[in-house]
């Protein structure tokens, strides 16, 4: 439940945080222009709680900066702390006490951070310093914090699938009547395809860098000059009005071909046909109601099949929303759930792609020079490695919380901590998503090209994933063999020979034994 603490409603200070770039802002409802006063501010500790990607940085202090001179010409008085100032106080609450004291402002209104972290360390200082703090539920999600606590209410098993037709049904997105369009729900079977290099590849929007953002890829530059990631080249929106192109341009090129090859990677091809629109939708400069109308009216103007419009508004009002309610639900103990006990550190390669595995090479490569990695490659490749290797999950997700630009707790640890690592023992997922080299050969061309031999199931020269997949399946036996979707796999394992096992075994650990 939001905490609210009530005071008189003039001259008010509203604080507008880095994620809520939206002009519908429930902050912002209500408000009087006159007497108001919208606060934002670049503090060291939002900066630095992870070492973001400097790609990261650079895009949400460009687009704060920007929504804030949105929020001047419609009228709002808005105090801008830069990083840099000397009124900067570091911490959103001690710059919120700060700009109280300074002006005969008693109460904050904000709309609630999307990070329990944060949640809970402004309503703790609001407390103790007796400030009236009155802190709004976001509506820029399509489900309820009471809505989704009413759908879990009771359920063993808290199922995407269902969740997801019921948003359907509050939406209306692609429902015919009563029923789904075309009769399915979900057209997943159908966007299981590999691509091929020869395809046509369409790339993002790259908008023109203007003088706001040049200033700020030297700040990020100079104070974050150790953190992860590339800032070149850097082509991002940062504006709403270049994020709507951004849409439009994913609408008319990649949309049609999205379904079929979502789930396919490609060396040299970081993009395929995905939209790169999750760090404008995140941060609020996109509605996710608008994007999933805009890619629905493709369908229905004929631009687009139905299995890319239903598989893209899926990840939007199904997933999106989903793993928001998950992530609400479960905290504050939530990013600290190991159910295998898996303690070993995160490998360095993670944060400098020196790997002779081309799949993990190619994955963080990309992430280091874009800030980006669609979900196959977080799920199928960093993810199923992590997993098989045993490697801390909460290390795993304070990585994936770092090094990406759409990346914000409440949608992130859900799909790090459940989903890519099943450390939650199985909230979201029916099994682990464990694979061996076999998956990743299927569905890209990375091993065509790697050192290690993807049909080599042990032995110096095989594929790490190959042992490393059995390993990780004799290992937690005692809480997996009972799974009824993995006892094909125990089966298997059953009936090989006893030199076969051990030469798994072995092979798997001497590539533990390599990991630094």
């Amino acid at each position: 439940m939001i905490e609210i603490k009530t005071a008189r409603a003039s001259g008010r200070l509203i604080l507008v945080l880095g994620d809520q770039l939206s002009l519908t802002l429930s902050a912002l409802q209500g408000a009087n222009k006159a007497q108001d006063v919208v606060l934002m501010a670049e503090v060291a500790e939002e900066a630095s709680y992870v070492p973001h990607h400097k790609k990261k940085l650079a895009f949400l202090f460009s687009a704060m900066r920007h929504h804030a001179d949105l929020l001047r010409r419609e009228g709002w008085t808005v105090r801008y702390i830069h990083l840099d100032d000397d009124s900067n106080k570091g911490t959103l609450p001690d710059q919120l006490r700060h700009e109280l004291a300074v002006s005969d402002r008693s109460q904050v209104v904000m709309t609630e951070p999307g990070e329990y972290r944060l949640r809970r360390a402004l309503l703790d200082w609001a407390e103790a310093a007796g400030v009236a703090l009155d802190m709004r539920e976001d509506t820029r999600f399509v489900c309820t914090h009471a809505e989704f606590q009413s759908w879990a209410q009771g359920r063993k098993q808290l199922r995407m699938e269902y969740f997801y037709r019921e948003m359907r049904r509050k939406t209306g997105l692609l429902i015919n009547g009563d029923a789904p369009e075309g009769g399915k729900w979900n057209y997943d079977a159908e966007n299981r395809k590999p691509a091929k290099g020869d395809l046509f590849m369409p790339q993002p929007r790259h908008v023109p860098r203007d003088a706001i953002t040049e200033d700020v890829l030297a700040l990020v530059e100079t104070r974050f000059a150790k953190n992860f990631g590339s800032l070149e080249p850097f082509w991002l929106a940062v504006t709403r009005e270049d994020a709507l192109l951004a849409l439009e341009h994913f609408v008319q090129t990649a949309l049609p071909l999205f379904g079929d090859y979502q789930d396919a990677m490609l060396t040299d091809e970081p993009f395929l046909y995905h939209s790169v629109l999750a760090q404008y939708l995140n941060a609020g400069l996109l509605d996710p109601l608008e994007i999933c109308r805009r890619v629905e009216r493709a369908y229905y103007d004929g631009d687009a099949p139905l299995n890319a419009v239903e598989g893209y508004i899926r990840q939007i009002i199904g997933w999106r929303e989903y793993v928001r309610g998950i992530y609400w639900l479960k905290m504050p103990d939530y990013t600290h759930a190991n159910y295998f006990d898996a303690k070993r550190p995160l490998p360095a390669f993670y944060w400098t792609a020196q790997t002779d595995m081309a799949c993990m090479s190619a994955a963080i490569s990309q992430t280091r020079d874009h800030a980006y990695a669609h979900h196959i490659q977080r799920l199928m490749v960093t993810g199923n490695f992590a997993m098989l290797a045993g490697i801390d999950p909460h290390e795993l997700h304070e990585w994936y919380l770092a090094v990406y630009a759409d990346a914000y707790e409440w949608v992130e640890a859900p799909n790090v901590i459940s989903m890519s690592q099943f450390a939650d023992g199985g909230l979201l997922a029916s099994k682990p998503y464990a694979a061996s080299g076999n998956y990743i050969n299927k569905m890209s061309d990375h091993c065509q090209t790697c050192r290690y031999d993807v049909k080599q199931k042990t032995g110096p020269g095989a594929c790490p994933f190959n042992p490393l997949y059995w390993d990780f399946l004799i290992r937690n036996a005692d809480k997996l063999r009972g799974n009824p979707r993995l006892g094909h796999a125990y089966r298997t394992w059953d009936r090989m020979s006893e030199e076969k096992q051990h030469a798994y075994r072995s092979s798997a650990a001497a590539v533990l034994d390599g990991l630094t």
